[in-house]
């Protein structure tokens, strides 16, 4: 797309909620021309959050956003609950009102609110719901519809918002490079906005979550034959277990790659409830897998982006490789390619 894209994270870019803005820049096709964040103004993209690579310069009003050369704004923010937070609504207007298309991964559908609908009919200019789900979703087929020929990796967590895109994204490129025919599956609504296609399967009536995860593989299928599942939520995390599930028995992958933050210990949003030690998360993954399609953990991605050294990152590395047995790696600290030699042995 030859669009230039404003990215609006107001006051949270820095925070774990403005993920959609840190992958849309890292990973994303599209020119962004700046974020939003008056918390942040006068600094680049990549001075607050290193994980970003790139310098985009970060203003406090969509007007200095629009003199940069955007012609869409992008909601960069995913909030619990990915509800739209009122207090956004008068740039959304303004943004209409300018000329530029809005873009949004929330559960609140752009499109269905009659006052930003009819705004946009009289400018002229698109509404994008990337959690938009297909119409004729259904349940799957089953776990054998696939071509012999197509593997399907799939990154699973211990947690949510700990880094199962990133890491998904990072094999796929290594992949790439050495020329092998691998795609990027996206699952959730960052996922879209960066790839261009894809379900944000949170937002499938919960019947269909695994004819999504089906659908997503069958469509991967077109476009390659080694395919990295976007893995979503967490199976034992209470709010977001459901999704996890569904993708995992939609997607029926022959292998699966382990995200762990290092350090964490209890579930995000839920301090009482503690995450279970890895080779835990193992056992209960392949064992709820195992009678639709089995399979196993092939490698840890191991997050350890809150330890400062990479002494430390290196010393947490070798002790989950010493808890599972399997190896272990941080994908975007160390690169991807130790991980990926694991996965692609096991296939």
């Amino acid at each position: 797309m030859s669009e230039k894209l404003a990215i609006f994270a107001e006051g949270l870019f820095t925070a774990p909620n403005g993920k959609t803005a840190h992958g849309v820049i890292r990973y994303g096709t599209r020119d962004v021309v700046a974020v939003i964040d008056s918390t942040e103004t006068g600094r680049t993209a990549v001075e607050v959050v290193p994980f970003a690579l790139h310098p985009v310069p970060i203003v406090a009003t969509l007007a200095e956003a629009i003199e940069l050369g955007a012609t869409a704004l992008l909601i960069g923010v995913a909030p619990t609950g990915g509800k739209l937070d009122p207090a956004w609504r008068a740039v959304l207007f303004e943004a209409i009102g300018a000329g530029l298309h809005v873009e949004a991964g929330l559960h609140t559908q752009l499109s269905e609110d009659a006052e930003l609908r009819r705004a946009a009919t009289r400018a002229g200019v698109a509404l994008r719901d990337l959690r938009a789900a297909p119409a004729d979703l259904t349940v799957p087929k089953g776990p054998f519809t696939r071509p012999d020929a197509v593997k399907v990796v799939h990154s699973v967590g211990s947690d949510t918002v700990i880094g199962k895109k990133v890491v998904t994204l990072e094999l796929d490129r290594a992949a790439r490079d050495r020329g092998l025919r691998s795609v990027y599956v996206p699952t959730g609504q960052t996922g879209v906005a960066i790839a261009g296609w894809g379900i944000a399967v949170d937002h499938v009536i919960s019947d269909y979550v695994a004819g999504a995860g089906e659908r997503l593989v069958l469509e991967g299928a077109e476009r390659g034959d080694l395919l990295f599942v976007e893995g979503q939520g967490g199976l034992f995390h209470p709010a977001y277990s459901g999704v996890t599930l569904g993708l995992l028995h939609g997607s029926a992958p022959d292998l699966l790659v382990l995200v762990h933050k290092a350090g964490a210990t209890a579930l995000r949003n839920y301090p009482g409830l503690p995450i279970p030690p890895l080779a835990e998360l193992i056992a209960a993954y392949e064992s709820v897998a195992r009678p639709v399609r089995p399979t196993r953990v092939a490698a840890i991605a191991l997050n350890t982006a809150d330890l400062p050294s990479d002494d430390e990152a290196r010393a947490a590395i070798a002790a989950a490789e010493a808890e599972t047995g399997l190896v272990a790696d941080d994908v975007v600290r160390f690169g991807a390619q130790r991980v990926l030699d694991a996965v692609l042995g096991a296939l």
